[in-house]
């Protein structure tokens, strides 16, 4: 079972969270689900920034207890974009689960400040990071220099920006960059497996 978490402005029905669902499906059970704000945002339609991380922490486990009775999985891997990434890295500290991929990991705040890697340096579970090369939250050439990436599988899409969105000027499309990190995940799981 793969359980896939949204980012931060976006649910679990935008258009990259339903691309990549889509292509993880085959051969094997994906799931989504929204964090608090965005189920309270799919009520009443205000947009409200993020809970803070120990409220999205404690849902995230929530929803995996619960996907872990109804589906009964052999093997458990979360994936998430940015924000969702993040949070199952951090989720992974705690509980078992049989690796993590993330889909653009937001490493350094757009306001500034450290780069956030304790959730990488205390991560239990094997972990792939799949990053724009433009990537604002963190590009290639600084990420990559980081002693703490070494413990994880760091792939770089070719131009991405943190949607993994490619200039068009790159010789390469969006839909090259999503199709290549779904495979990149598929061989991760499968060489987990």
């Amino acid at each position: 079972m793969i359980i896939l978490a949204h980012g931060a402005g976006a649910n679990m029905h935008h258009e990259f969270m339903t691309q990549m669902a889509k292509g993880l499906s085959v051969g094997a059970t994906v799931v989504r689900f929204n964090f608090p704000y965005m189920r309270a945002n799919a009520i009443d339609g205000k947009r409200r920034p993020p809970d803070r991380a120990p409220k999205l922490i404690a849902d995230y486990a929530l929803q995996l207890s619960i996907l872990k009775q109804q589906f009964k999985p052999k093997k458990v891997y979360l994936v998430g974009k940015s924000m969702g990434g993040r949070m199952s890295t951090i989720l992974a500290e705690s509980l078992k689960v049989d690796g993590v991929a993330c889909l653009g990991y937001p490493f350094i705040p757009l306001s500034g400040g450290e780069p956030r890697l304790e959730p990488i340096e205390g991560g239990l579970a094997p972990l792939m990071v799949i990053q724009g090369e433009r990537d604002k939250f963190g590009h290639k050439g600084l990420v990559d220099t980081w002693p703490e990436m070494k413990k994880v599988q760091l792939h770089w899409l070719t131009d991405g920006d943190h949607s993994f969105k490619p200039r068009k000027s790159s010789g390469t499309t969006l839909e090259a960059n999503l199709a290549q990190a779904v495979s990149l995940i598929k061989g991760f799981i499968s060489q987990l497996s």
